[in-house]
């Protein structure tokens, strides 16, 4: 059983620059379950990103199983982001 939610080391950074850029975010990585990381508020519309530490190979990139099953269950969208730089490209290409 999980105890403690994990967290990209590059998250805080991520939040931190999207926030300056004048996004909204609410960490949601705590809720569990494959959820993903962070809900971003921009220009009037709402994201859902899934943190992955860019600096770490692919095979440390991988989605966890429940990330997995979150992800294929899903009817709506998420964003597997990298880094603050994709994350800021991604939105701006709103």
């Amino acid at each position: 059983m999980r105890t403690k939610a994990r967290v990209d080391a590059n998250q805080a950074y991520i939040v931190k620059m999207l926030r300056l850029v004048g996004a909204t975010v609410t960490p949601t990585h705590a809720l569990g379950k494959g959820f993903p990381d962070i809900c971003v508020g921009w220009e009037g519309y709402n994201f859902l990103f899934e943190i992955k530490d860019g600096d770490k190979p692919p095979s440390q990139r991988k989605l966890t199983p429940d990330e997995e099953d979150w992800h294929m269950q899903g009817r709506g969208q998420v964003v597997i982001i990298n880094s603050a730089e994709e994350a800021i490209e991604y939105l701006k290409s709103m």
